[in-house]
């Protein structure tokens, strides 16, 4: 090889590191939704004799939609540090995640669209919940970004199966 191509490719390698800051990043991103969950949370908690039963469930469903976008974030923040910029060695006899190291960035793509439509349909449930206090013509449009995420994933998981074959 020429000594011009082996810096090209020696550079474009060591570029990827270039990508560490975005998942440091995204460990700040779960501090202040962590932050955001808990005040919700004292929010909410001294209404709790006075709300209606709806209204709590609306609450929880926040919370849960929270906590499947942190997973989320977690799943990306890992899956992709591993995938794209360096290995993460865990110590024999530290806690490691099942997953770690398995998810490719197939399988991720797949993991992340789940989690997607996951999140999709507790925010459309929290829509239906609240139904009496939005316009029919929202309520479609929801519906209507919902399936498309459904749809999405499923074209996504197709095109992958296809690829293994």
């Amino acid at each position: 090889m020429k000594p011009l191509e082996v810096a090209v490719q020696k550079t474009l390698y060591a570029s990827r590191w270039v990508l560490a800051p975005l998942y440091l990043g995204l460990s700040l991103a779960l501090i202040l939704l962590t932050i955001k969950f808990f005040q919700e949370v004292f929010h909410f908690f001294p209404l709790i004799l006075s709300t209606t039963e709806s209204d709590m469930v609306l609450v929880i469903l926040s919370l849960v939609d929270m906590s499947l976008v942190g997973g989320l974030v977690i799943m990306v923040m890992l899956s992709g540090y591993e995938n794209f910029v360096s290995r993460i060695d865990i110590e024999d006899g530290e806690e490691k995640l099942s997953w770690l190291g398995k998810l490719d960035s197939g399988s991720l793509k797949q993991k992340v669209a789940a989690s997607i439509v996951a999140i999709s349909s507790i925010h459309l449930l929290q829509k239906f919940m609240d139904a009496d206090h939005i316009e029919n013509e929202k309520l479609m449009w929801y519906v209507i970004i919902h399936i498309t995420f459904v749809l999405s994933a499923i074209g996504m998981a197709y095109v992958d199966r296809m690829n293994k074959h």
